[in-house]
């Protein structure tokens, strides 16, 4: 994983990973989440491969757009 560039300073956000079709998040507090051209959909994916590259923006994204539609959510213990 690429770790987040956190421009901001306050995201939840610390570390992402691409696919061609998708992205995985890890937060701060451990979980991971999944995103796919599925779910949430490609529009979404692809602003949010942006955002991760940009450093900036990605965790409002999540939580202000793309919300609770992940393909999965995990936690490595």
């Amino acid at each position: 994983m690429k770790r987040y560039r956190n421009l901001s300073g306050s995201s939840g956000v610390v570390a992402y990973e691409t696919t061609d079709d998708g992205i995985t998040v890890k937060f701060r507090d451990g979980y991971f989440y999944l995103y796919n051209h599925a779910t949430p959909g490609e529009h979404d994916v692809e602003e949010m491969k942006r955002l991760a590259v940009a450093g900036r923006g990605l965790s409002t994204y999540i939580s202000q757009v793309v919300k609770d539609r992940y393909v999965r959510k995990w936690r490595d213990d």
